[in-house]
């Protein structure tokens, strides 16, 4: 039998960073919840956690941390009968694209939270890679770019969000007064969310270019558009985040004609209890208002 003690000191030190942290968070000394974690490890018979370079759990970590977040979900659902198990409010630690969380997501979900009175633990990351947040045990759900699910989630198409390759008019008239050519596509500054951001590749690709270029590095929705309105570069924003600006002429759709769509699936574990069940069901019934109908082939994965 599993002591959940020490599981719920091997999730709190990886959901807080560390063990000081999780050690705060609990109440408990650092030589506590050390104490904890090793105790674990000793009873199954090897570790749960790499120390160094970076704290990290192990594939049995990663394992161990799935179950806790279930159990945490499913103990959820008995509170009308049982009270005395803890707070009645839930929360949710999911991971969510941030052009997601700048446009549709809160006008979506806010009215579910409020009702159900479920507090959101968001972990933003790149909609190619917040998968692997799932993969490793440190999120109940996730939107994501890729169909297929983790092994004990479901995954579920909601639509896709249509990006456009924006700029301010200036720079227009600074770096494509004779359109979009191969030499002004290779001087002309762009905007990339990441490193794990591929969509302005795959837009020049659809240009038949696949040479370097260079761009600004800005991990922020917000922040993107910012950079496009002062000048500074082009790169793909939703259509959604921008209507009023293309509206007012403050930025420009480089080419009406090009575009790319990025379909987006919503992963939960299958047996995440009744909470996430109504989450999957509301963002199914309300996504729609916000995204495009998911294509044929973007089918529910179970």
């Amino acid at each position: 039998m599993l002591d959940y003690k020490l599981l719920e000191a091997l999730a709190v030190v990886v959901d807080q960073g560390g063990f000081e942290r999780g050690a705060h968070y609990l109440g408990l000394t650092q030589s506590a919840v050390s104490q904890r974690i090793k105790l674990l490890e000793a009873r199954l018979g090897q570790p749960v956690l790499v120390r160094t370079p970076k704290l990290a759990p192990t594939p049995l970590g990663r394992r161990l941390l799935n179950h806790v977040q279930q159990v945490r979900l499913l103990e959820h659902d008995l509170l009308d009968q049982i009270p005395a198990l803890g707070e009645r409010e839930q929360r949710l630690r999911l991971a969510i694209n941030a052009d997601s969380l700048a446009t549709w997501w809160s006008p979506t979900t806010g009215d579910f939270c409020r009702r159900q009175g479920v507090l959101l633990d968001l972990i933003v990351e790149d909609q190619d890679v917040a998968l692997k947040r799932m993969r490793d045990g440190e999120v109940a759900g996730c939107i994501c770019a890729t169909p297929r699910p983790v092994q004990g989630a479901r995954a579920h198409a909601l639509g896709s969000m249509r990006y456009r390759a924006i700029a301010s008019p200036g720079y227009v008239s600074r770096h494509f007064s004779a359109g979009l050519t191969h030499d002004a596509l290779r001087k002309a500054p762009a905007i990339v969310f990441g490193p794990d951001d591929r969509l302005q590749h795959r837009y020049l690709e659809m240009r038949g270019y696949r040479e370097s270029f260079p761009h600004h590095l800005c991990p922020s929705s917000e922040g993107f558009v910012h950079l496009a309105l002062a000048g500074m570069g082009y790169g793909l924003i939703p259509e959604r985040q921008v209507e009023r600006e293309l509206h007012e002429g403050r930025l420009v759709d480089l080419d009406a004609e090009s575009y790319i769509d990025v379909p987006l699936y919503w992963h939960h574990w299958r047996h995440g209890g009744e909470t996430l069940d109504a989450l999957t069901a509301h963002l199914l019934d309300m996504s729609s208002a916000w995204l495009m109908p998911p294509s044929p082939e973007s089918q529910p994965l179970l």
